[in-house]
């Protein structure tokens, strides 16, 4: 496991996109993704600059270690 990377809330997104999120909705500064399959449901703050411990919140909610996040560019 490495050192978690610096990204805004649109990076992540257009990560996550990759392993099947789609953007459903925001609702103020907060975008809402979800996957059909397994189901999950997750928000990300669409801010320029999101805190690691956000980061790594959100990798553990959908089960996707830091190393293949990372590989996701």
């Amino acid at each position: 496991m490495g050192k978690l990377p610096v990204v805004s809330g649109k990076e992540l997104v257009r990560r996550l996109e990759k392993v099947g999120f789609q953007l459903v909705r925001q609702e103020g500064s907060f975008m809402i993704l979800r996957r059909e399959f397994p189901k999950i449901t997750v928000s990300v703050p669409n801010h320029k600059e999101l805190k690691r411990g956000t980061l790594k919140n959100i990798l553990r909610q959908i089960n996707l270690p830091i190393d293949e996040f990372k590989r996701l560019k």
